[in-house]
């Protein structure tokens, strides 16, 4: 049987990139990974999850919780770095 840990050393995504799709998505973070390892093969899935990482921090900042969206604003550089893919600020 698998763990989290295992799965999370399987996934192209880190442990905070999955919490950010899982607070999203309103979803345990299990199946946020499993969401994220399918997205992250679609061709428009690295822009899917930025997007969901960019609503997070704006539901953050809308409930002034501005500690919330600095972590996720990490979050989301981090992810940025990670998938290089990335051809511009709309993307």
């Amino acid at each position: 049987m698998l763990t989290l840990e295992d799965c999370l050393g399987l996934c192209e995504l880190d442990e905070d990139e999955i919490l950010a799709i899982a607070e999203h998505e309103h979803i345990p973070e299990i199946i946020a990974l499993e969401m994220a390892q399918y997205m992250v093969h679609l061709p428009e899935g690295t822009i899917m999850i930025k997007r969901m990482i960019l609503e997070d921090i704006q539901h953050a900042k809308q409930n002034n919780n501005q500690t919330h969206a600095d972590v996720l604003e990490r979050v989301l550089k981090h992810f940025i770095v990670n998938h290089p893919e990335f051809n511009g600020p709309n993307k």
